[in-house]
Formats: C-alpha cells, structure tokens, sequence
C-alpha cells in the first residue's frame, strides 16, 4: 500500500449529503476482483449521460478538476452497502483523501485498509473547506498527515483527529497483509517452537 505522509492537490466540491456506495461505483462494476480499473467508472451515473458522452455539469468532468485528488462532500459520505469496490475506485481514479463531517462506518474503514485518508471535520470547518474547493484550479489544499492539519490556499488551517493505530498504518503504507509481515520473524518463531514442540503435528 503507498504510504500517505502530505497530499498537495485539486480539491473538488462535491456539496452532497449521502453520497452511497453506488453511486461512487454502481452495482454492474462489481464482478471484478482486481483493485484496477474502477476508476474509469467511479460517480458512472453522474459523469455519464445516457448515451455515454460525459456530463459537462459534472464536477470531475470540469477542466480544473479533472486531476483532482482530494474531495470535499457532503455528511454521510460512503453510506449504503458494504463494497470495498467504492475505496478501490476513488483510488484507481486518484482520490487520496475524502473530506466530510461523517462518514459511513465500513466505508471509513476500508478507506484506511486502501490508503485513502477520510478526514471528519466540523459543519462550520467543511463550509470553509468547500469554499476554497469551489476556487477552480485555485482549490488547492495540502494535507499532513504527520501534523493532522488541513493547510487552505489562503494559508488558514484546520486541524484534525486520527487514531494513532490508523495514522501509524498510513503513514508506513501498512494495510492488513503489511501488518501481518511486520510480524514475521515472531510467527516463524512461534512455528518452529510449536513444530519443536508437536513434532507430530
């Protein structure tokens, strides 16, 4: 997993409250295995018409946010079902960080076990956010993970909270099979004293 220390970029304005899981990724993209190529298809029903040009009126679609890697949305981002497709899809697109004042529980989960940082922040902190995203290819934030500071192009910050455990995770590209190999050396230990011990095992 790529670790996530500090993201400068685009942040791209996405004033919707319950953003769900399909819409980020609708439910016909699912039959993939593979954490590639979902980004072509990532907010499908809302950057595509239905003859399959794109919708201008889309902020992905706009000229200053078509390399955006930050969003900025509204409460209740990642709500519906459960598929870690939705993660893998911002991700494949270049979504690094999502911004919100809440967030789905096994949405906001799997973002950090994919290198996404889902930052909760205040309503008041969120309207400021989303004033500085609506700048066009002005809307440049800067997020430090180490500081846990949200850096405006004004130069105004925010500050943020993380759990230590998933900062850590983060910041040394660590997801699930990553942390498991830090362990290694203690689990071949464990293996060879338990083949020693239940040789017949």
């Amino acid at each position: 997993m790529e670790k996530f220390t500090t993201l400068t970029g685009v942040a791209a304005p996405m004033p919707i409250i319950n953003i769900d899981t399909d819409m980020i990724i609708p439910k016909q993209f699912l039959k993939t295995i593979k954490r590639t190529g979902l980004g072509a298809s990532l907010f499908f029903e809302m950057r595509f018409n239905d003859d399959g040009s794109e919708n201008s009126e889309f902020v992905l679609n706009k000229p200053a946010y078509r390399n955006a890697n930050i969003l900025v949305a509204g409460d209740n981002f990642g709500c519906g079902s459960s598929r870690e497709h939705a993660p893998w899809a911002l991700l494949d697109y270049g979504i690094r960080c999502v911004i919100s004042t809440s967030f789905a529980d096994i949405f906001y989960n799997n973002c950090f076990k994919n290198g996404i940082l889902p930052i909760k922040v205040s309503e008041e902190e969120l309207e400021k956010l989303m004033e500085d995203a609506e700048r066009g290819s002005n809307a440049t934030l800067t997020v430090d993970l180490e500081s846990q500071v949200i850096k405006g192009p004004d130069g105004g910050e925010i500050r943020f909270d993380i759990d230590p455990f998933r900062k850590h995770c983060l910041l040394n590209g660590l997801d699930d099979i990553g942390l498991t190999l830090h362990k290694a050396d203690q689990i071949d230990g464990f293996e060879a004293k338990l083949a020693n011990e239940r040789p017949w095992s």
